[in-house]
């Protein structure tokens, strides 16, 4: 699991984003794995048949974890397995790739291929880490193992959305811009880049987030303070959640 990082939220206007980035682009580079205006980013949430991860986000419980299941570009080279843990207002994620026939087994609803998946994870589990294991990669699927065998987790939504990423040295800064989140429950067109879902914002609206590890520096806080931005406690998975349509 990697450290624990500062993450500050707030949702703005197409406006206010377009001012901002303005402002930190000749501070900040480009993220290096972004190869245009942005990419994009689709994730797999999963919660209890309860919406156990939901109802923490909106009751603030600390610390708390979301699991979901993360590609890029809708391509299925790189498809994650993560877990997110908050504390307060600070971040871990513990994360390990998964293959594509992993992932159709974990996302599949029918009751028979969902335990399928889980007995073939915990044999590779109980053969013991061979040589050259990944001992966080294990962990990740264990806690998965224990949430979807216990708790029943399984698919709650895709969470979908547009992300522009700056980094700057100093503190290890990463301030993002996502933008057109939406939502939707066609897990069998997760890698296909025409699959639209429903928006969960208001047209124009944004969300942006500044992420850090033990300080924000000067210059970063001057720019930021000249727009007059004001935190909010979003989550893009409890915008885009809905138990009562469930």
């Amino acid at each position: 699991m990697t450290g624990y990082r500062k993450e500050l939220k707030y949702i703005v206007s197409d406006a206010v984003l377009t001012d901002i980035r303005g402002r930190i682009s000749p501070l900040m580079r480009r993220d290096e794995h972004q190869k245009g205006d942005h990419y994009r980013i689709r994730s797999i949430y999963f919660d209890s048949p309860t919406f156990t991860c939901y109802r923490e986000n909106q009751a603030g419980v600390s610390p708390r974890e979301k699991y979901r299941i993360r590609t890029y570009d809708c391509s299925e080279d790189t498809i994650k397995a993560e877990i997110k843990i908050r504390y307060r207002d600070t971040i871990s994620k513990m994360s390990t790739r998964i293959s594509r026939d992993l992932f159709d087994r974990l996302v599949l609803k029918e009751r028979s291929e969902a335990v399928s998946a889980l007995l073939d994870l915990s044999d590779n589990m109980q053969a013991g880490p061979g040589e050259g294991a990944d001992t966080a990669s294990d962990r990740v699927l264990e806690k998965y193992l224990v949430r979807i065998m216990n708790e029943m987790y399984a698919p709650s939504c895709i969470v979908d959305y547009e992300r522009c990423a700056y980094v700057y040295d100093i503190g290890n800064v990463r301030v993002t811009f996502d933008r057109n989140i939406t939502v939707s429950h066609e897990y069998d067109r997760m890698f296909d880049d025409k699959c639209s879902g429903k928006a969960v914002l208001s047209d124009n609206m944004h969300i942006l987030e500044i992420k850090y590890d033990e300080f924000l520096p000067d210059e970063i806080k001057m720019i930021l303070a000249g727009v007059g931005l004001e935190r909010s406690s979003c989550s893009k998975y409890a915008l885009c959640c809905d138990p009562l349509s469930v």
